[in-house]
């Protein structure tokens, strides 16, 4: 216990006692020049930042031993859950965070992790982090968007990512508790942003489904697309998120509309 008996104190107590590390921060990347030196500074605090940059050719390595990351180059890209997984097996802290490189930490999300970390009881082996998210410029309160929980501070030893190449989940063994200070998340620059992400994560979700043995037809490619942009724009209510929300009800029907499609066109190849 430190001299204050604070949570906070007890954290840089442990930190000054040699305990080891307490907290890593894992980072996976490529080509997130533009983001990640904000993503670096919002952990500044942690004991260990592990970046693995899967080729990237502009500054995103650089930076992040810029920043003190420990940085690790693959050639390949196995997905998003193995890639993470990579980042996990290079961590060292008693504690894992994980992050996205358009993601960051408010001072209030990064205090209230640092108290968890040193408040936490046995039984509790991982938290999940309200997750506030942007869409070109805009902080969206609806849509389905918000509030958007995510499991991302657990200990090391208890949790893994699944093997899924996109919309991997952190599979934890014990009990999740929950934060309230949300941190945040650039998703979408703009239009060119979305559009070139779009393709990426439809070409990927559609392998992902082919893998696990689905199949579709241009009809239920239609219909999908179709109830995502009245589930986003009417059920979970879009329309108050103003132009943004409706721009996101297109897109969220747009890409569900491709992923089937693509997963359609996938036995021809």
């Amino acid at each position: 216990m430190s001299p204050t008996g604070r949570p906070e104190d007890e954290y840089r107590s442990a930190k000054r006692e040699g305990v080891g590390a307490v907290l890593s921060v894992i980072v996976i990347a490529k080509n997130e020049e533009a983001s990640i030196a904000r993503t670096l500074r919002s952990v500044a605090f942690a004991d260990e930042i592990v970046v693995v940059d899967s080729g990237s050719d502009d500054r995103t390595a650089d930076i992040a031993r810029e920043h003190g990351a420990k940085v690790s180059v693959t050639a390949d890209w196995p997905g998003f859950g193995p890639q993470k997984n990579r980042a996990l097996d290079l961590a060292t802290g008693d504690w894992v965070l994980s992050l996205d490189a358009d993601e960051w930490l408010t001072d209030a999300s990064a205090a209230e992790i640092r108290r968890a970390i040193a408040s936490a009881s046995r039984d509790v082996v991982a938290y999940r982090v309200p997750r506030r998210s942007s869409f070109c410029g805009r902080f969206m309160r609806h849509s389905g968007w918000w509030p958007d929980y995510v499991v991302r501070l657990f200990r090391r030893d208890r949790g893994r990512f699944s093997a899924d190449i996109v919309h991997e989940r952190l599979v934890v063994d014990g009990a999740v508790a929950t934060l309230t200070e949300p941190m945040l998340h650039e998703t979408f620059v703009d239009l060119d942003d979305l559009v070139e992400k779009m393709n990426r994560y439809s070409t990927a979700s559609a392998e992902q489904l082919r893998r696990e043995g689905r199949a579709a037809g241009l009809g239920e490619a239609i219909a999908r697309g179709l109830w995502a942009f009245f589930r986003t724009y009417v059920l979970r209510a879009g329309f108050l998120d103003g132009r943004e929300g409706f721009m996101l009800a297109v897109a969220t029907a747009e890409g569900t509309y491709y992923r089937y499609a693509k997963l359609m066109r996938l036995p021809r190849r």
